[in-house]
């Protein structure tokens, strides 16, 4: 008989467009009592290796008070991870008339997170509203979700390098690797590309049927509906279009400023707008402009789709291989989850970086390893219990997440 590995895990709680905000509020400023629960997130030093002129990595994401909670997991898991954290820098994009103002959420996290470098902009809600259309889901339809359509008018101009992260995503592994991978050639962004999807089903009827926008998009007057099922290509004389997510994206804004990608993606909002090409929000626009033309990074950078479907939010499991980020898109989110003492599996994965404990009594005490059965099964385990890893699993940066005590092997 072969040799299997046993694992032993502990989980463990872990304690334009704009104008910017550069200090904080001493009165009048409102905090919700939903907004008062967050707990203060360690201290996260750089080690001995890294170096004050070390590269700076910069990281965009959106700020409200919906999903303020997702946010403050995501920086912890970044900052968790990743071996400089004094070398993040934060650019958060707020709405200018959230329910808790701008000033009151660069405070929040100001509170939180002690020695965090991050700058707080407040993005002009005026600016996209006439351009959005209704969606299946009304939260697609929130202004700030089109903010990242505006990062290279929003950011400081010396900024020409940015990753974009959706605030329902943790990281277990350190940013700095997805910081350092290249853009090739005119490429613009990157991202994780998948090309087994049916790329036909993202827009309508209405769209395919038109044989100018189908040109106009992808650079062949024979695109076709029918050319662009099987695996998720199109099959004409110009771009070979894959679906991405744009929850996660590596993106060089200063090819970004001077392609003018800001009115390219307009300009497929206002064709929205008459004639309703798709039903997904602020997605579309950027298959249409990028889709064929993006540098393909590993999927291990987004293992999306956790939230289910944009309808009923189902539980879901991780896609094959390693995983450096978890997504929750869709329509579930943990937080929601677990507040509703429903959770996914999966969701506690993202419970340890999550520092909301206001009136919570969800213990810590259990955790999902990954199914591996044949119809990805789910197996639950009490913290410290030994967990039996099959063959097939092909990584145990898997799991690096965890705290892994001792590894021992049987016969």
């Amino acid at each position: 008989m072969t040799s299997s590995p046993l694992l032993i895990l502990l989980l463990t709680s872990l304690p334009l467009l704009c104008v910017s905000i550069r200090s904080f509020p001493t009165t009048d400023d409102v905090i919700s009592d939903d907004l008062f629960g967050f707990t203060e997130s360690p201290d996260y030093r750089n080690g001995e290796h890294c170096r004050s002129d070390d590269v700076t990595v910069h990281i965009a994401m959106t700020l409200d008070s919906e999903y303020l909670r997702g946010s403050i997991a995501a920086v912890h898991s970044v900052l968790r991870h990743t071996s400089c954290p004094e070398n993040i820098f934060f650019h958060f994009i707020a709405a200018e008339f959230d329910p808790a103002s701008p000033r009151v959420l660069t405070r929040l996290v100001r509170n939180i997170f002690t020695s965090l470098n991050f700058k707080v902009y407040i993005f002009r809600e005026d600016s996209v509203i006439n351009l959005i259309s209704s969606s299946i889901r009304v939260a697609l339809e929130n202004p700030l979700n089109y903010a990242r359509n505006y990062l290279g008018d929003i950011l400081d101009p010396n900024i020409n390098r940015v990753i974009y992260l959706d605030t329902d995503v943790v990281l277990v592994d350190d940013v700095k690797k997805l910081w350092n991978i290249p853009l090739s050639h005119t490429r613009v962004i990157g991202a994780p590309e998948y090309c087994h999807a049916n790329f036909t089903n993202y827009f309508t009827t209405t769209f395919w049927s038109d044989p100018v926008l189908t040109r106009t998009a992808f650079g062949s007057s024979d695109k076709t509906k029918s050319e662009s099922k099987g695996k998720g290509k199109g099959k004409g004389k110009g771009k070979n279009p894959c679906y991405f997510n744009t929850g996660v994206m590596v993106m060089d804004l200063k090819k970004w400023r001077l392609g003018n990608y800001r009115s390219k993606i307009e300009y497929w909002m206002e064709v929205q707008r008459k004639k309703r090409i798709y039903e997904l929000g602020s997605l579309p626009p950027f298959l249409l402009v990028f889709a064929g033309n993006i540098e393909p990074i590993d999927h291990r950078w987004n293992q999306h789709g956790l939230g289910g479907d944009n309808v009923k939010g189902s539980c879901r499991s991780l896609h094959p291989g390693p995983v450096s980020l978890l997504h929750w898109s869709g329509k579930g989110k943990p937080w929601v989850r677990y507040d509703e003492k429903r959770p996914c599996p999966l969701d506690h994965v993202w419970k340890p970086y999550d520092l909301y404990n206001r009136g919570s009594s969800q213990p810590l005490d259990l955790f999902q390893f990954w199914g591996f059965g044949e119809h990805g099964d789910s197996r639950y385990y009490k913290c410290g219990d030994v967990v039996g890893v099959p063959n097939q699993v092909p990584s145990l940066n898997r799991i690096s997440n965890f705290q892994v005590i001792r590894i021992e092997f049987f016969e």
